[in-house]
């Protein structure tokens, strides 16, 4: 067995909690080992998650595990019921009861008679052959099968944000500046950010709303779902970039029939033609005389290389460098999924053009953590008030962030 230097990837059951933990009003019950969710609430606490869903373990031991018991399960949701009175109890296993076959389903229907007020939503992929991004995707779907009911839309228009989680850097940045954008482009506020600022009350009105924006692939199934139940179209695109983020607005004006505030969207076109006013003449000329310092290289999250590589390349002009995804089941005919031995190759042999990847790489390779764009992470995030990349404000930090790494 060799060494590994990076952090293993992810496996569903965190692609689990990272979808779940900031909901509040509920609470996680994990089927698993003294200590595991103890540890998975640290990693969530670096990642910005401080309030939302109450974590607990059943504490299973060996005698539980050899002889398949499962008492310590049930008690340990009366004592939740008890200390919480949650509205809603996810339920999850560890790699143990996955291991071993316990069904968690089965003993989810056993106990749930005894508390009908409550709801209870139990999930599978606790073992290591689902990856966090097939986690967050069923999550999310499961959150909008199980919790959303019925209501009449809203009278003003409304909107839902899917996918902004934990496991996105910036997810928190992100979504607020999408929040931002809409209230100053339409006038209009959400009803439910699924699930990065959320509770089971918002989730509950999620069918309310007059758009869904869906800001990653593993959304777009939950998405569809919405719009056969309840009728809600939605946009699936992360808007990077001045052009791109005005395209994304028009988009969404045509799809849902919003009035567009057009003076906005020139505010903010002119506000960053004036700040990147003496920048895009050195851009042009680096691009022109030092192409190989120029080559923009992406790793992360498909739908973030993407949005990151339009911006740069259509509207700075930028060369595309060396792009991939780092999941096996979500990427594109250009943007390859890679194992990390093609992966660590290129990164051992750059010494280039931009290369943003996770915070780990970066700090392996000595290189400037502002070029971080995934996880995992090597920093504790307390809040989400840093800039975003998204958006009109994404835009101006992602230029600054380019022409201070070629200039250096």
């Amino acid at each position: 067995m060799g060494l590994h230097r990076f952090k293993p990837v992810p496996s569903g059951r965190m692609g689990i909690l990272w979808t779940l933990s900031t909901i509040k009003n509920s609470a996680i019950i994990e089927f698993g080992c003294m200590g595991h969710m103890h540890y998975s609430s640290v990693s969530l606490k670096r990642a910005g998650i401080y309030e939302g869903s109450k974590l607990y373990s059943t504490h299973i031991d060996e005698t539980d595990i050899s002889l398949g018991q499962v008492k310590r399960f049930e008690d340990t949701i009366d004592e939740v019921v008890k200390i919480e009175n949650p509205k809603v109890i996810f339920l999850i296993p560890s790699a143990i009861p996955e291991m071993i076959g316990s069904d968690i389903f089965s003993m989810t229907e056993e106990i749930k008679y005894k508390y009908p007020e409550i709801i209870f939503i139990p999930f599978g992929f606790g073992g290591f052959n689902i990856n966090k991004n097939k986690g967050v995707q069923e999550t999310l779907f499961s959150l909008c099968k199980s919790i959303p009911v019925k209501l009449k839309k809203t009278e003003r228009p409304t909107f839902n944000i899917i996918g902004s989680c934990a496991d996105i850097f910036k997810f928190k940045e992100d979504s607020n500046e999408i929040i931002r954008i809409m209230k100053n482009a339409f006038d209009i506020d959400p009803l439910c950010v699924l699930s990065s600022n959320t509770s089971i009350d918002d989730i509950q009105k999620i069918g309310a709303a007059h758009l869904n924006i869906v800001i990653r692939r593993e959304g777009v199934k939950s998405a569809k779902y919405l719009e056969k139940k309840f009728g809600t179209p939605f946009i699936f695109e992360r808007p990077y970039g001045i052009k791109g983020t005005s395209s994304w607005l028009k988009k969404i004006s045509n799809l849902c029939n919003f009035n567009l505030n057009l003076d906005y969207i020139n505010l903010e076109e002119d506000l960053f033609k004036k700040q990147s006013f003496n920048v895009i003449p050195h851009f042009k000329h680096i691009i022109r005389d030092h192409t190989e310092e120029s080559l923009l290289s992406l790793g992360g999250h498909v739908d973030v290389v993407r949005g990151i590589l339009n911006f740069g390349c259509n509207e700075i002009n930028l060369p595309k460098g060396f792009c991939w995804s780092n999941c096996p089941d979500f990427f594109d005919d250009d943007i390859p999924f890679l194992e990390e031995e093609i992966w660590l190759n290129f990164v051992n042999k750059h010494d280039k053009g931009i290369l943003m990847i996770s915070g780990e790489i970066l700090k392996w390779i000595d290189k400037n953590d502002e070029l971080q764009i995934s996880n995992p992470d090597t920093k504790w995030r307390l809040h989400g008030y840093s800039v975003p990349f998204i958006g009109y404000r994404g835009a101006i930090n992602l230029v600054n962030i380019w022409i201070n790494e070629i200039n250096d």
